[in-house]
């Protein structure tokens, strides 16, 4: 189950290189492109196509999309709804810390707002996502998006878990539509009869959503697209190999394409944490997915080679057990949440410890990053110039015009100076 490596050999390796390439998914892709077309061009009646066709559900007469979130939401453990409340408390809370200082006054400013409107997806049907209902709309609603909805797949009698439904009025979503899938992402984007289009859409989901955002892009815009999760455990020898082992089996335990990786100097600590992690698959539930996931030990001859390890891998989360862990986390350039010491498990960030658990996987860590309020946003550049600013600018705007070969831009300095 566990492939082992030293530095130049994972180098080498394909694994290193290619994690999440999405033209293997060519049947895939034109799978999407053709549900998307449908939407757009077929509204409603492809949704309700397609929904009884992979859900297995589409309303009948007289029912709609839409779920009432009055009615239904109330219907779960009272300490399920505690631990709801309290997640989102500290989700809004870090996430009110991103709101963006405004750049006021002066001829060049730079305007902030956020956009009218953001479709959500959580994903559903065998399992339900409360987390991310609130990682998706807290941070929306905190940006001051005035319009915030969710679409999620509905079980086959057509109804939506309790704890997705608690969770989105705990994070203020004003509409759930029993969407799932590719034909969802493309109802958000293009709208249909019963579904108004929104500006953005974000939140995770299979491979068959990430590629429908792929495909919507422009129409709408998206939040990244994101592969299968994934963690590096960069540890020395003084790590316990029980807890590496937990957090790699955490990460795993997701999907047959996660990713689990320990990065050490240790060569103890190496052998010790591919044992715990034996013996703990045998009395995990999720065992047989965890075996078939992507787990690597990568053995480093120091720190400083680890960091570069990691690096280049920019993976979606990083704990760091080590002695001088804090010191080390200042030195990572590309992750996309970094965890540090040994009581710092991932699963915290996936729930409650505040930071968002939608992040950017596949190596985009080097140029992409979490989910948040900026995600909801947009700027606009504002210049009031003056006949004075006019003169001050005119030379080097005329010059460059003509450079270029673009009369009519410099004509149309000009006529305002004759």
């Amino acid at each position: 189950m566990v492939k082992q490596f030293d530095a130049a050999s994972w180098r080498e390796s394909l694994l290193s290189r290619a994690r999440f390439d999405l033209s293997r998914f060519a049947a895939e892709r034109a799978a999407v492109a053709e549900i998307c077309e449908r939407v757009r061009t077929e509204g409603d009646a492809a949704l309700h196509d397609l929904g009884r066709r992979f859900e297995g559900w589409a309303p009948a007469a007289g029912e709609s999309f839409e779920v009432a979130l009055e009615r239904e939401s109330e219907r779960i453990d009272a300490a399920d709804r505690d631990a709801l409340e309290f997640a989102a408390g500290r989700i809004r809370e870090f996430h009110e810390h991103q709101r963006p200082m405004q750049s006021e006054g002066g001829s060049l400013r730079l305007l902030t707002r956020p956009v009218g409107s953001a479709g959500l997806y959580a994903p559903g049907g065998r399992a339900a996502y409360p987390s991310t209902v609130l990682m998706a709309a807290i941070p929306a609603r905190v940006a001051g998006v005035e319009r915030v909805v969710l679409a999620t797949p509905p079980r086959a009698d057509g109804t939506i878990p309790p704890a997705i439904l608690a969770a989105a009025r705990i994070a203020g979503v004003d509409a759930i539509y029993r969407v799932g899938g590719a034909q969802a992402i493309a109802a958000l984007a293009y709208g249909t009869e019963t579904i108004p289009r929104v500006d953005v859409v974000a939140g995770p989901g299979n491979i068959y959503v990430t590629l429908a955002k792929r495909e919507v892009f422009g129409a709408v815009g998206v939040d990244g697209i994101a592969g299968p999760t994934e963690v590096v455990v960069l540890a020395d020898g003084g790590a316990r190999p029980d807890f590496v082992a937990a957090d790699l089996a955490a990460q795993l335990e997701h999907d047959p394409m996660a990713w689990g990786v320990l990065v050490t100097d240790s060569d103890r600590l190496a052998a010790r944490a591919v044992e715990e992690l034996e013996d703990l698959l045998r009395d995990l539930e999720r065992a047989q997915i965890i075996r078939q996931a992507n787990c690597c030990v990568i053995l480093v001859s120091d720190m400083d080679e680890a960091l570069r390890v990691v690096d280049d891998f920019a993976p979606e989360h990083l704990l760091i057990v080590a002695a001088d862990a804090e010191s080390l986390s200042t030195r990572v350039r590309n992750a996309g949440a970094i965890f540090v010491g040994p009581y710092a498990t991932v699963p915290l960030g996936d729930y409650t410890a505040g930071p968002n658990h939608t992040l950017p996987t596949g190596g985009a860590a080097r140029y992409a990053s979490p989910l948040g309020v900026h995600t909801f946003l947009k700027r606009t550049s504002v210049l009031n110039l003056s006949r004075g600013d006019l003169r001050h600018l005119r030379d080097a705007t005329v010059r460059l015009a003509a450079l270029e070969g673009l009369g009519a831009h410099a004509h149309a300095v000009d006529v305002r100076l004759e």
